[in-house]
């Protein structure tokens, strides 16, 4: 199907500018250039990204633009070189642009390199929940820093399992981001893996991968000494903060630092709020999980263009987030980051259906 015996137009949800607001408005639908795919967008999901970067005014700096991560949905027209897709297959990918590319529109243009295809046991709306997972996990562990942890990619037979008997600590684990740095951390051979969260998610925490969860209404100091109980003293030197609050970045950072010897965490969104003067002897990653950054590119494309994702998927090792649909496709996107935003979704991907929308 091309964009001629399609509508010219579709529609999007539009930041205006760098506070706000979103706009539901028509926008031209694109024809893919050379190595790009087009994509009926059939469910988005929603992410802490999408009401921080209007917030912290972060990462955009043209507008208008539109947000939205986590895209899953029909390809339908495939642009000059593009040999591995076809029109009619189901795909999922990360948002790689800001206009062409978000997710928050009924059509999305995507880097082939940078697509997979959904595998025949997943739904559109499982697989809306894997994109920023995946992503920003990998990402964050995977990257070389200041990107990342600067782990080596277990896509590699090197890093498949490497780091066994090493310990690992993700804050947050019942974020999606959180299972996301948890699965891939059971991928990498880690052992223990522990996180915090609430002791209602502590089963499928587990079943994710985690080998211990701590209390995350504990302090600081409670859970690093709970810390050091499941490690019999070991120390641990690798950090996956996925929170990115106040007090998950100084939990981290005296966690690493305490013993002298330091380590390395890498911080979401919104980066570093404490002082790297502070802590010498550990190293600050920030997390930029986009695949379409210069020093993100080759790491994505090495996994998205392997049988890696899909053989974990289909191992259970890579476990699709819960969801709940949103009414009303786009018009539903605004209550769900208020809610995302006040700290009311655990365990959980809010989605909606952009094909749903109606102005």
């Amino acid at each position: 199907m091309s964009p001629a015996t399609q509508s010219q137009k579709h529609l999007a949800l539009v930041l205006e500018g760098p506070d706000g607001p979103f706009t539901l408005k028509e926008l031209p639908t694109p024809t893919p250039k050379k190595g790009e795919v087009l994509v009926k967008v059939q469910s988005c999901g929603l992410n802490p990204a999408d009401w921080k970067i209007p917030k912290y005014k972060i990462i955009l700096t043209e507008f208008p633009g539109v947000l939205g991560f986590d895209i899953a949905g029909e390809l339908v027209e495939v642009g000059e070189d593009v040999s591995n897709y076809e029109a009619g297959d189901r795909v999922f990918f990360q948002s790689q642009s800001y206009i062409e590319g978000g997710g928050f529109q009924q059509y999305s243009i995507a880097q082939a390199s940078l697509v997979s295809k959904i595998p025949e046991s997943l739904s559109y709306d499982e697989a809306s929940t894997l994109p920023v997972l995946i992503g920003t996990a990998y990402s964050g562990l995977y990257a070389e820093f200041p990107y990342g942890l600067g782990l080596v990619p277990p896509v590699t037979d090197e890093g498949y399992g490497k780091y066994k008997d090493t310990p690992i600590f993700v804050t947050g684990g019942a974020s999606t981001i959180g299972q996301g740095a948890i699965q891939f951390a059971k991928i990498s051979g880690f052992s223990p893996i522990i996180t915090t969260a609430s002791l209602k998610n502590e089963e499928a925490l587990k079943k994710a991968g985690a080998t211990h969860v701590v209390d995350r209404s504990l302090s600081n100091d409670d859970i690093i000494a709970e810390i050091a109980k499941i490690t019999a003293g070991k120390q641990v030197q690798h950090v996956y903060d996925s929170v990115g609050s106040d007090i998950t970045q100084k939990l981290s950072v005296d966690l690493l630092s305490q013993s002298g010897s330091g380590g390395t965490v890498a911080f979401g969104l919104p980066w570093l709020t404490v002082s790297e003067a502070d802590y010498p002897s550990v190293k600050m990653a920030k997390i930029a999980a986009s695949p379409h950054l210069p020093q993100n590119f080759e790491l994505f494309k090495s996994l998205y263009t392997s049988n890696k994702l899909s053989i974990w998927i289909k191992e259970g090792l890579i476990i699709p987030n819960r969801f709940e649909v949103l009414p009303g496709g786009l018009n539903g996107v605004g209550g769900g980051l208020k809610r995302l935003e006040a700290d009311e979704v655990s365990r959980l991907k809010l989605v909606v259906h952009p094909q749903e929308t109606s102005l």
